[in-house]
């Protein structure tokens, strides 16, 4: 059971990060490989202003870490271990959507 309070403001941290189906995208993204911004921006259809909107607001969770190389920044993961942790957590998620037994569980008016 979660006790103490970082942790408690770590997992609420993440779960902001992952509240936005734009910062999702980013993650799962940077799960594949470190990118620049606007690589990214143009492989998620956003705009580089938006992207980095999104990019400061990972960067400020702690979850994205850029990377400057001479002129340009690259961005990734802050650690291997959330592209892992996104891999369970997705995997599980689809899975309880899947067993659910409410027939409109992919819609928004869902029970």
């Amino acid at each position: 059971m979660l006790t103490v309070a970082s942790d408690i403001e770590v997992l609420a941290r993440f779960g902001r990060a992952l509240a936005d189906p734009v910062r999702c995208r980013l993650l799962l993204a940077l799960r594949e490989a470190p990118a620049y911004p606007s690589d990214l921006a143009d492989a998620l259809g956003v705009s580089r202003t938006r992207l980095s909107n999104h990019l400061t607001c990972l960067r400020d969770c702690g979850l994205v870490v850029a990377a400057p190389e001479g002129r340009r920044v690259r961005y990734e993961l802050a650690d291997e271990r959330l592209g892992h942790a996104l891999d369970d957590l997705r995997t599980a998620v689809v899975a309880v959507e899947t067993d659910r037994a409410c027939p409109d569980a992919r819609t928004k008016d869902c029970c």
